[in-house]
């Protein structure tokens, strides 16, 4: 039997009652975790270990830690890394290993605590209008290198036995708008994006997730991105991703709709599975059932995704570490 086509958050530290008989009626593919879900690290493992015996399953556990603003772990628990942008121009000629021991590191927390799957790399490409909730989350501004670089943050999370999510396909860089509020329009035509934008995520077609970006293409389509069956036919024919697609969160002020229209039409267009964050008990039923089980096609993928899960690799921290601060000249920490 297929999974359920959601991933699915928790409110608090603990699995209440009623989320453990939602999460085992609605089997959803995986699980994200918030700063509210962040205590200590017994605590983290004990609500990854319910969440995965609500589904029965090896189920995979996400979070947000790319570091700088957005990162969900944090001293104690985690370390406090710059902003991905900064510590790109720290390193200079040595960012790609430099990124791929950050994220290495990163990857060894997040296994400790149970969590196997980062929403990262990111390689939406920095622009000058960029908006602020983007931009020093970015790796660069050129294609070429911010592939190389969202290619090692990949492989340094493989490493530690973590899962990459990559994103936001096909392109957020040249959004004005924050999509946790708006809808942005881009207005540039097809060929100057396939160029540019497009060509990071199709230098990373082979990793195993990716996450939709909820914006218009104005040269695609009228509609944004997560909900548009020809941006999702370009992801897979002209970009040529061939893993798992969740959406970005389905409840951001970017699109309009119920919860439940929302998840249905992301999974008309192409996406696989429906991330929803920060929602009630009652919403995420809904979202759950909306979106239903995944299609042969999305659990093939699914399955394919979960295959690419790595044993960790022997990690020296304290080498590593060293190595790290000789690339960034003791400059590592935020």
């Amino acid at each position: 039997m297929s999974f359920g086509a959601t991933i699915l958050d928790a409110e608090g530290l603990r699995l209440t009652r009623d989320e453990v008989t939602l999460f085992r009626e609605a089997d959803p593919f995986g699980f994200i975790l918030f700063a509210r879900n962040i205590d200590t690290p017994d605590q983290v493992r004990a609500l990854c270990d319910e969440m995965r015996s609500a589904v029965g399953r090896r189920a995979p556990i996400l979070i947000d830690q790319e570091g700088g603003r957005v990162q969900r772990l944090r001293a104690p628990l985690a370390r406090v890394w710059h902003p991905p942008l900064d510590h790109v121009a720290l390193a200079g000629e040595a960012a790609e290993r430099a990124m791929y021991l950050r994220y290495r590191l990163i990857a060894h927390e997040l296994l400790a605590l149970g969590i196997d799957g980062n929403c990262a790399p990111m390689v939406d490409l920095a622009g000058p209008r960029t908006h602020d909730f983007l931009r020093n989350r970015c790796y660069g501004t050129e294609a070429a290198t911010v592939a190389g670089i969202g290619r090692q943050v990949a492989e340094g999370l493989l490493d530690g036995g973590v899962l990459p999510v990559l994103k936001h396909i096909p392109g957020h860089g040249r959004a004005t708008q924050d999509s946790h509020h708006e809808l942005p329009h881009v207005d540039a035509d097809a060929e100057a994006l396939d160029d540019t934008d497009f060509a990071a995520f199709r230098a990373l077609n082979d990793l195993p997730m990716g996450m939709t970006a909820h914006l218009v293409y104005s040269d695609i389509d009228d509609l944004p991105a997560t909900l548009s069956p020809r941006v999702m036919a370009l992801v897979r024919e002209q970009i040529g991703f061939g893993g798992l697609i969740m959406t970005d969160d389905i409840s951001m002020k970017a699109l309009s709709g119920s919860l439940a229209d929302l998840s249905a039409r992301s999974i008309a267009a192409g996406c696989d599975v429906v991330l929803l964050c920060n929602a009630t008990l009652a919403e995420r039923a809904e979202v759950a059932q909306a979106a239903g089980r995944m299609s042969d096609t999305a659990q093939a993928r699914a399955d394919a995704a979960l295959a690419a899960r790595r044993d960790p690799a022997v990690l020296d921290i304290d080498a590593a570490e060293t190595e790290l601060a000789r690339l960034m000249r003791g400059r590592v920490y935020g």
